[in-house]
């Protein structure tokens, strides 16, 4: 009788996986996206790394991710953790340098 049950676990996790995927790759293009459309000139002024280096970090990692499609890989988990710190920390000190009412 347990043989008759439907093993349903790979779907699950394949999934999951998918969803997760999908949403690296979101959150890392929206932060790269950021990142290109921003002045060169406010990075240094809040301290971080320049454009360039975002710009760097985030589109290798971004592809990387692609490459080995999966976010559970040491590359998507960085990729992710680079996208969020960008989104986090630096996208907050660009809009505080500004006018604070931009649209991202």
């Amino acid at each position: 009788m347990a043989n008759a049950a439907p093993i349903f676990v790979f779907d699950v996790t394949y999934v999951i996986d998918l969803v997760l995927f999908v949403f690296a790759l979101v959150v890392q293009g929206i932060a790269l996206v950021h990142a290109v459309t921003q002045r060169s000139d406010a990075f240094p002024a809040i301290g971080t790394l320049p454009k360039g280096g975002w710009i760097a970090i985030l589109a290798v990692t971004l592809l990387l991710t692609l490459l080995t499609r999966t976010t559970l890989s040491i590359f998507g988990l960085i990729g992710v953790a680079a996208a969020l710190i960008y989104l986090l920390d630096v996208r907050v000190g660009l809009r505080e340098l500004g006018d604070g009412r931009g649209s991202w």
